[in-house]
């Protein structure tokens, strides 16, 4: 199933992406149903999921919502692809010999086709495709070999990047975290559409231009390594969203920086595409307190 988060009138609702149409769910689940519930309630809930027939919506007669607004955690990983970590290398950058975390702050989740806000604050403002592995079930301490069966679904994450601003703090949480910098969706695509997670092409554009062009096979610690990994260390939850790195390509390199107007576009195999305006931020005049 594709489930999405989708406003039509006014409501918010869950509903599954079949074609060009959209079929809502909460007949089955109810109108307020909170979707981390859903996803951790996949096994019971997926046979009448799959069975439901209406009420149907064009696609594009519905907003598409954030598949996720309230993960409790939105957690990314750096270098961890091998020709964006050799690109890396050759501009004198550091690679870390082991799996390098950082947050993402949740409020930089932003639906996947709304606008990204340059910030006033930055002019190196960079793109990165990256597959979001969504978690399906409470867990820790998961072995490699049982990885998979803690996935609900995956989608296409670009991981915004206020390139002047990481290194103002050392785990790049402020460069990662700006509002609007963290576009995911379109939907969440449940894992059992999908082969296998790590041979899916992923392609970003800027402005009709091939920006990123990759596999998820280059990724240097896969998602299964993640998902070890990061339990060994803190349990992870319903609804929570892993990044999972980014190919070569980016605009850092090459200086090529993201300006408004420009338009971005990501493609993953079998998941879809998103799409974001670069829209110049808007700051409130400040006033300045009269002097005492």
């Amino acid at each position: 199933m594709k489930l999405a988060r989708f406003t039509q009138a006014g409501q918010t609702r869950i509903g599954k992406v079949e074609g060009n149409r959209i079929i809502d769910l909460s007949p089955v689940l109810g109108a307020d149903a909170p979707i981390r519930e859903v996803l951790a309630d996949l096994p019971r809930l997926r046979a009448s999921l799959e069975a439901a027939t209406g009420p149907a919506f064009a696609l594009d007669a519905v907003r598409l919502e954030v598949p996720v607004p309230d993960p409790q955690k939105f957690l990314a990983i750096g270098m961890n692809y091998q020709k964006h970590a050799d690109e890396a290398r050759a501009a004198g950058i550091t690679i870390p010999t082991s799996q390098m975390w950082f947050n993402k702050q949740v409020s930089c989740l932003n639906a996947p086709f709304d606008p990204v806000v340059k910030p006033e604050a930055s002019d190196k403002v960079d793109y990165e495709i990256e597959l979001g592995v969504v978690i399906g079930r409470r867990c820790r301490h998961v072995a490699r070999e049982d990885a998979r069966s803690v996935i609900a679904g995956y989608v296409i994450v670009n991981d915004v990047s206020a390139r002047d601003w990481l290194p103002r703090s050392p785990t790049f949480t402020l460069g990662k975290s700006f509002d609007t910098h963290g576009p995911v969706g379109p939907w969440i695509t449940t894992d059992d559409e999908i082969r296998d997670p790590l041979d899916l092409g992923m392609r970003l554009w800027v402005n009709d231009e091939l920006r990123q062009d990759g596999r998820t096979n280059d990724m240097i610690y896969d998602i299964y390594d993640q998902i070890e990994y990061l339990s060994t260390v803190m349990t992870l939850e319903p609804g929570d969203i892993l990044a999972t790195g980014t190919p070569s390509g980016i605009g850092a390199p090459t200086g090529r920086f993201l300006k408004p107007g420009d338009r971005m576009r990501l493609e993953i195999e079998a998941l879809g595409a998103i799409e974001s305006e670069i829209i110049a931020e808007t700051v409130p005049a400040r006033v300045a307190e009269p002097a005492q």
